[in-house]
């Protein structure tokens, strides 16, 4: 029998991805809306220089650029994604699904160099996950 050393995270087509989904007790709108918004944008991405535009390159004022690939309201986003201090580019997506109640926000990134960078971008991706549900429960009222 023959052995293989499969990698976390590794894969044959896209290098090295990292993936990271949080579920929400808001709607699939509330969460696209807030991720979408100034306050939003400056969280995950960083403060955008320009307006996201599909086909159009961005830059943000802490050093994040790429190319926005793919933009569907309400459902995704995808483009390429390079950190200041790195060689390569990534490739980002951003999904938000869900319907009135709760919504699973998505982060996947492929196109890693290394495990190193999966890592990084694992311990990034968990950072902002965070912060942004921080800031969307503590927007939310609940009634119980």
């Amino acid at each position: 029998m023959e052995r293989t050393n499969k990698q976390t995270g590794k894969t044959k087509d896209v290098g090295w991805q990292f993936g990271l989904r949080k579920t929400l007790p808001l709607s699939q709108e509330s969460v696209w809306d807030f991720m979408f918004s100034g306050q939003g944008l400056k969280v995950w991405l960083g403060e955008p220089e320009q307006e996201l535009e599909v086909k159009r390159h961005y830059k943000t004022k802490s050093g994040i650029d790429g190319l926005i690939r793919v933009f569907k309201p309400y459902s995704h986003i995808r483009m390429n994604w390079k950190k200041q201090n790195w060689d390569n580019l990534s490739t980002l997506q951003v999904r938000v699904m869900g319907d009135n109640k709760k919504a699973t926000l998505s982060f996947h990134q492929e196109k890693l160099l290394d495990n190193k960078q999966r890592e990084e971008m694992k311990a990034y991706w968990n950072e902002k996950i965070t912060e942004i549900e921080k800031v969307l429960m503590d927007g939310k009222t609940t009634t119980r």
